[in-house]
């Protein structure tokens, strides 16, 4: 999403930190784009770009229906944000992978679709 990107990660057991991945993440990102954005001398004295928020939320999935609201809505949000009209014209999203899975149809989700029952286990 150009704002905004969600995400599920399964960490190796007793493992909760997320910052050092998501630094790692970030500065990977960074490094191969151009330097155009407006930093701030903040910014600038922290080694940052002005590219990403500095903080992230995180939430841990509870079992297997809140590991489907999450994807749902993971795959709708390009639709609720009006980027795009049907799931599946949203072409960064691991829903194609779904959908090659056989787990997803097509047209799931797709305009007037407001349904997000979805067996996913």
């Amino acid at each position: 999403m150009p704002k905004h990107h969600h995400t599920i990660w399964t960490l190796p057991d007793g493992d909760d930190d997320f910052s050092p991945r998501w630094r790692q993440v970030k500065s990977a990102f960074s490094r191969e784009i151009a330097k155009e954005e407006r930093i701030s001398k903040s910014r600038l004295r922290k080694q940052e770009r002005g590219i990403w928020r500095r903080r992230f939320w995180e939430h841990t999935i509870r079992d297997q229906e809140d590991f489907r609201r999450h994807v749902d809505y993971i795959h709708f949000n390009p639709v609720k944000h009006g980027y795009v009209q049907k799931v599946a014209d949203w072409p960064y999203s691991s829903f194609h992978q779904y959908v090659r899975l056989g787990i997803f149809p097509e047209d799931w989700a797709g305009v007037g679709d407001c349904e997000f029952g979805v067996d996913l286990g």
